[in-house]
């Protein structure tokens, strides 16, 4: 199979190189989805320049077939549901909130066990850079520009390796920019275009998320003032 990514860090080099207007600017921010976008979102944020942070999703899977997502929910109350996957099964209303309740622990637990105690970042009037390691279904990046969109960002843009056709027209229309590497017509999933697709632990994340706050540290930590001494 041709155009395959090796793995996340490639991928990641490779669509920084198509979102270099963005390198070196203050009003700039790159979020990251926990786990598989972190990887590529952290190469992009090296290479921009640019501070790295993660935006924590989570998809609503469908009890006993947890891999099929019926939605997915973020930060500010936000959710999404696929409504073509809640009617199919005929999915009772009290699943779904039950479902949601505790996927909303998990998310709390992830934010902070990834950000901290730090506070989450000033989005209003940024431009955000919204990476991913690939969209399949989407609902995971509509449930995320939804919660960006409350915080009122100045341009919202969302770069990904690969997209399934279907997805990256929905998603198209959602944000002010879409970047794609690949939305091949024989998508059958993210997976398919990686040589090593192995998942993204918490640890990864964590371990990516403090280096690239180490890096940004050390960018704006004053200099010396010059010595006159002879």
């Amino acid at each position: 199979m041709t155009n395959l990514f090796r793995d996340r860090v490639q991928a990641g080099r490779m669509l920084a190189m198509k979102l270099t207007q963005y390198a070196n600017r203050d009003d700039v921010i790159v979020l990251g989805l926990p786990r598989g976008g972190v990887p590529v979102a952290f190469e992009v944020a090296k290479k921009l320049n640019a501070p790295l942070e993660p935006l924590v999703v989570r998809k609503l899977g469908i009890p006993g077939e947890r891999e099929l997502a019926m939605g997915a929910i973020a930060s500010g109350n936000v959710r999404v549901l696929s409504e073509d996957v809640v009617r199919g099964p005929g999915i009772a209303q009290e699943i779904v909130d039950a479902v949601t309740a505790a996927e909303k622990q998990e998310l709390k637990r992830r934010e902070q066990l990834y950000r901290g105690h730090r506070p989450a970042p000033a989005i209003k009037g940024k431009t955000v850079l919204l990476i991913d390691d690939g969209i399949a279904t989407g609902l995971s990046l509509r449930a995320a520009i939804e919660a960006l969109r409350q915080q009122s960002p100045a341009r919202l843009v969302v770069a990904v390796p690969t997209a399934s056709p279907s997805s990256y027209r929905v998603i198209s229309r959602e944000v002010d920019e879409l970047v794609a590497l690949m939305a091949p017509e024989d998508f059958f999933g993210v997976g398919q275009f990686y040589e090593d697709f192995v998942q993204v632990t918490d640890a990864e994340v964590a371990r990516l998320l403090g280096q690239a706050s180490a890096s940004k540290r050390q960018l704006v930590r004053p200099q010396k003032a010059p010595s006159h001494r002879r």
